[in-house]
Formats: C-alpha cells, structure tokens, sequence
C-alpha cells in the first residue's frame, strides 16, 4: 500500500520528525516556562508546514495566518485547537525562536529593533519616570519591536505614519504577559507614546535613520509673513507663533493667488465663521487678516483696497469690567497651597508670583533661573518686550522660590525655572499650562465660583492697589503697561467707590 501523495517517504519522515524534536527541544530549552500547550502549538506548526512542504527559512507571519486557517488533519491535532488564540500567540511565538536561532530567514533591510531595548531601559531609568510609566514604556517598546519584525518593515520605513498603524493595529503579536494572554495593549495613546519614545531613542543612538518629512511643504506665504513680523514690526516668537497658526487657519479660503484675493473672500474669512467663535476669537481673526493684508500689500502683490473689505471687530474702549477675587479669598487660596510634595512646592511659588507681583502666565513661563537676583532681590520679566524689566522680589515669594529650587524642582539642564514634576522634567510647552495649574489649585482647595484663569490675580491685586489709594501711574507701572489708557479700566472696577463720589442726576431727589 502506497502512502498518501502528500505524505513523505518513511525515511525521510523519520529525519523530519527528529530534525522537529529537536527544534521543540531547543525551544523549550530556552524557554524553561513553556506550557504543553505552547509546545504542542510548535509541534503542530512544525508538522503542517512540512505536510505543505513549507520550507523552514520560508516560514513568516503570512504563514502563521495560513495556518490558523487550514482545515487540520494533522492526525493528534484537531481543528478545535486553531479557535484559541492563545494558541495561534504560541505559534508566534515559536516562530520568534526560529527568526533568532537562524533557522528562518530575516531580510537584511527588515528592522531589528530588540538589541536597542537593554538601552531604552537604561534611557528612561536615568530620567526618572515612575515605576508604572517605566513598565509602560518599555511594554509599548518591545511590542513595537516585535510588530516591526513580524511585519517585516524596513528600517528606513520608520516614521510617524508606520507607528500610526501600529498604534491601530488588530494585535496577533507573539507576546505575552505573565498570565499567558494575548497583549491587546492599553490604547492606542499608550502605543504612540511608547513607540515615539523608543523610535526617538534609536535614532539619538543613531540605529534607525531620522525621518524624513512627507508632508507638504508649509505654505511660504506662512513663513514669509513670520519673517516680516519678525524683521519689521519686532514682535516676539508667542505672536509669531499665534499669527500663523491664526493664518494657517483660513489662508487657503482666500485663494492660491494673492493677485486674486477679493473683497468678498476677505469678507468672508471674518463673517463665515462658527457659532462657536468668541468675539476675542473673531477680533483676533481680524488683527491678523488686516497685518497679513498689510504684508502682502507693501510686497505689491494684492491691491490696497482689500483692507477697506475686512469687517470691523467693534470693542468699545473701556467697555468691559476686569473680573476680580477679593483680597481675603487671595490669601485663602494662598493658605490653601501645600508643601507636603514637590507639586504642592511649585504650585505655591506660582501662586504667591501671580497674588503678589500681578504677573502674567507668560512671566512666569519664560522665567529663568538667571532671570533672579538673589543679593538684590529682582526678578527680571520679559513680559511682551524684548528689553527685560527688573522688578522686586517680596519676601513671601522669594522664600517660596527657593523652597521650589531647592526642594522641588528636578536637576535638569533647562534653566527655565518651572518644569513639569513628572520624567522627562521638560518645561511648560507654553503660558497656557499656568492657567491649568491656577485650576488645579482652586479645586484642591474646594473654591468654587471663582473666575477662571491666571489673569484673575492681575485684576485682583491692580484694584486691590486702586482700592487702597494708589494712583493709576503708579499701577500702571506696577503692571508694566505702556499705555495709560490700559491701566484707565481699573478706574471703574469698584463699583462702590464710584458710588461713594457719583453726583445726584439732576432734578432727582430722595
């Protein structure tokens, strides 16, 4: 009786049977842990290959796929054991130990990014991450190392659009954690943060090459604009910054051509705009469509009338009253502060900048450590100036500086004096971030009802001063405006003190 056709002869069955035993044997002798289940996975792998006269260096992740859907009849081994998918993760995993014993074959172009995670590890040990964002980092890690491999993707494929997908993809990676179940990952946040981490590690250590730009080149129009802002009209790097992203919002609605612009399309960029727009947030469209208009108009290439067509943001001088918090709520916020942890430390110090010296968030996210004078006691704020101004340094705020200094602040190379008390230690990304720690601190100490916002304590402590006799050239210093007419709003902020000097209307009497 001859054997079935798919079937090898005896002898060359009995060579493959212990060339297999052999491969299991080494498998689980490199993994001491393995479960029967596991190692009969391997098993099965080993004896549908050779029955579909698969070669060893052949078998890849596609194969895997195959396998998990083939109709066995692979005599011990039954179907229903292809339904598990613990037992397709153990299939992986055998065929990680055949990629790195050498019995399959790897392209030389395919990533390798294994060797790099000793280093990864060391890397986010000397930062200081916590114990959870540590185990989180380096599980992302050596799931993207072990998905970039079975995917076969080339080291010079890295980028950002490659960990994308591997932040969406379906897991069927052959890891594991220590209960024996398949990793379905914690997110796809989780994902991106560790991947970019590891990728941004490996390529410092110069493993994987940089990445080279896809996207489309920004507009010149955008950056051009920036150097005339710059150049021209002296404006510091935070209006820049808003401007273009102001600009970026709505450049291409006025066409591709600024020989082209109409007044209907400049009209438009104003009018057409959501519900859900402020009217700071429309002003602000305003002021930057009419310097963008200027712009273009003293390089010659759009007409000069397109300025009349910009609708006007009407602001009626001195129209609105500045929001403030009484000088007894200040101090209880003051009092609410801590100093138990290191973000108690650094959230006091900001707090007694702001009640105190009537900052804005911008001072004190530009602050540097070279920005105090300790012998002299002066801070030196930068403000919306490019020319520093040297004001003095309280008591109360001084020591709360050198608490956060000396007790709180991380050893980093950034001078800038406030930074995040979580690993990597980076400074405030901008001003904005002191407006959520304000937040933060009125909700650790139970306030409610309070205006929002850093600025609060600007208003506060100008009409604090107005309250207490202080004349408006003196505020108006105090806060570093340079226009009188700024300070002129705090003139109205005490609606009882105006009562107290408002004349009869006359022909009414009580």
């Amino acid at each position: 009786m001859t054997s079935p056709s798919n079937s090898p002869p005896d002898g060359a069955a009995a060579a493959g049977a212990a060339a297999h035993q052999a491969l299991v044997s080494g498998y689980l002798a490199d993994n001491p842990n393995l479960s029967a289940g596991a190692l009969s996975a391997a098993r099965h792998l080993l004896k549908w290959a050779a029955i579909r006269r698969i070669a060893m260096r052949d078998i890849d992740a596609a194969t895997i796929d195959r396998f998990a859907r083939h109709r066995c009849r692979c005599g011990r081994y039954s179907a229903a054991q292809l339904q598990d998918p613990g037992y397709i993760t153990d299939a992986r995993r055998f065929l990680r130990h055949l990629e790195g014993a050498g019995h399959v074959a790897i392209p030389d172009a395919v990533a390798r990014l294994s060797p790099g995670l000793a280093g990864f590890s060391a890397n986010l040990a000397t930062q200081g991450y916590s114990k959870v964002t540590y185990s989180s980092r380096m599980s992302q890690a050596r799931h993207f190392a072990e998905w970039t491999l079975r995917m076969r993707v080339p080291t010079d494929s890295i980028d950002d659009h490659l960990i994308e997908q591997f932040a969406q993809h379906d897991c069927q990676c052959g890891i594991k954690t220590k209960r024996g179940k398949r990793v379905e990952g914690s997110g796809s946040k989780d994902r991106c943060r560790g991947a970019r981490a590891f990728v941004a590690f490996l390529r410092g250590e110069g493993v994987i090459p940089v990445a080279v730009a896809t996207e489309a080149p920004a507009d010149p129009r955008v950056a051009d604009f920036a150097t005339w802002l710059r150049r021209e009209r002296g404006a510091t790097s935070e209006t820049i910054r808003r401007y273009q992203q102001e600009l970026g919002r709505w450049l291409a609605n006025l066409g591709s051509e600024p020989q082209e612009y109409t007044a209907t399309a400049v009209r438009s960029i104003v009018l057409d705009q959501g519900e859900d727009r402020s009217r700071s947030s429309v002003r602000m469209t305003i002021t930057v469509l009419r310097a963008y208009l200027r712009f273009m108009i003293g390089q010659g290439l759009c007409a000069p009338s397109l300025l009349l067509a910009v609708p006007s943001g009407v602001r009626r001088r001195l129209s609105t009253v500045p929001t403030t918090i009484p000088s007894s709520t200040i101090e209880e916020i003051v009092a609410s502060c801590g100093t138990d942890t290191a973000v108690e430390v650094r959230d006091r110090a900001i707090i007694l900048l702001l009640a105190r010296m009537a900052l804005r968030a911008g001072d004190i996210w530009q602050l540097r450590l070279s920005d105090i004078d300790w012998r002299a006691s002066r801070l030196r704020l930068h403000g919306k100036s490019r020319r520093g101004v040297m004001m003095p340094l309280p008591q109360d705020v001084g020591d709360a500086l050198l608490a956060y200094i000396e007790d709180a602040r991380p050893m980093v190379s950034s001078d800038r004096v406030f930074l995040r008390t979580q690993a990597p230690f980076t400074p405030f990304r901008s001003s904005a971030e002191i407006a959520g720690i304000v937040s933060r601190v009125l909700s650790r100490g139970g306030f409610v009802g309070l205006p929002t916002g850093s600025h609060v304590f600007r208003h506060s402590l100008a009409s604090a001063w107005l309250r207490d006799g202080a004349e408006l050239d003196q505020i108006g210093a105090a806060l570093r405006h340079t226009s009188r007419d700024t300070t002129a709003i705090y003139a109205k902020v005490d609606v009882g003190m105006l009562g107290a000097v408002a004349q009869p209307w006359p022909g009414y009497s009580t």
